[in-house]
């Protein structure tokens, strides 16, 4: 028998390793080492528990993952490659090369699974309603699961030798461009065709910036590499990376402005739910991305900016986990009042 937790497993539930993953990133460029250490175990405990969880779900309970591959966030799935993809970046750093190299192949595998089947199954279902109502933020993960596999193997390419992990890490930027740009399209359509009411607007639209923000770290990455080692000039990657990132900053105060309509304006209830969690890898990920993109182009203006965008991520990370915490223990305590006080009338 499978416990509710796991029949029930979100399927994005990987967005809190990704994360912890890039808040430990971002705490890593910023300096604070033993601060970024700590995010780290905790983003592989979390990957540690998660990943069996869902194996034993897929494997008791496969009937629910095919349901979950036809639904409208079917792309959440791709959050299972990303994560490893995001530890992946951060282990390299660290010196940990070898379990670097293996969480990318572990990523890469479901992402070339995943990346295929998702969009396979929506394409080919009969049962797809046809409407854009079903296209929401989640479906950005499609870019940012092959620019995950471009940031770490950029990242690995530092420290080995070959072409190959470049030409991976180029080839798999392109192609999180066109995707996003796809993806870019169809979810505007349904924001500006299709009414959206307030409970349709779902954290998970600031994937929506943070789907550029990596495809920025990842032109930062490439930008360090060695020029004969790519198959584009660094000309394009830079000047795709700072048109990424000005779009990723102009989209933030248009997301804020809808947060405050959903909630303020309309009233909807701001309480927490497990896709808080698509704030934290988009805002963790924009101030990494903002840092390296100045400090391998040399504006210090930017890289002043991007730390100060990386204690925002972090305080966002501390409100999200400290949130998820109440709400897990907030139900046990008031059954525990409930019972005292069937005890004791």
């Amino acid at each position: 028998m499978l416990s509710s937790a796991v029949a029930n497993l979100n399927p994005g539930a990987f967005s809190f390793v990704m994360g912890t993953g890039i808040v430990s990133t971002a705490l890593y460029v910023n300096g604070a080492g033993t601060a970024s250490a700590a995010l780290l175990w905790v983003g592989l405990a979390g990957f540690a528990v998660l990943l069996p969880a869902y194996g034993r779900r897929l494997l008791h309970r496969p009937e629910q993952f095919a349901v979950g591959l036809l639904g409208p966030r079917s792309f959440a799935f791709l959050t299972i490659a990303i994560a490893p993809d995001v530890l992946a970046a951060r282990l390299v750093p660290s010196g940990h090369t070898a379990v670097a190299e293996a969480f990318l192949a572990f990523g890469a595998a479901v992402w070339l699974f995943l990346g295929y089947a998702v969009p396979l199954a929506l394409i080919t279902t009969t049962r797809r309603r046809p409407s854009l109502d079903q296209v929401n933020g989640t479906w950005f993960l499609w870019s940012v699961g092959s620019d995950s596999i471009a940031v770490a193997a950029a990242s690995l390419a530092h420290v080995t030798s070959g072409d190959f992990l470049p030409v991976v890490a180029v080839v798999c930027w392109a192609i999180a461009l066109v995707q996003y740009l796809l993806v870019a399209g169809i979810v505007l359509a349904r924001l500006l065709v299709r009414p959206v009411a307030p409970g349709d607007l779902m954290t998970s639209l600031w994937i929506f910036m943070g789907a550029a923000a990596i495809s920025v770290l990842a032109g930062a990455r490439l930008l360090e590499l060695p020029p004969d080692s790519l198959l584009l000039p660094h000309a394009v990657l830079t000047g795709w990376s700072v048109v990424l990132w000005s779009f990723a900053t102009w989209l933030i105060p248009l997301l804020l402005a809808l947060g405050v309509w959903r909630h303020g304006v309309r009233r909807i209830p701001l309480r927490y739910e497990f896709g808080w969690w698509n704030l934290v890898f988009p805002i963790g990920m924009y101030g990494v991305a903002t840092h390296e993109l100045g400090r391998v182009t040399g504006t210090s203006w930017m890289t002043a900016m991007g730390r100060g965008e990386i204690w925002v991520a972090v305080g966002v990370w501390a409100v999200v986990i400290i949130a998820m915490a109440v709400a897990a223990v907030r139900p046990r305590l008031a059954s525990g009042r409930r019972q005292a006080a069937s005890q004791h009338p």
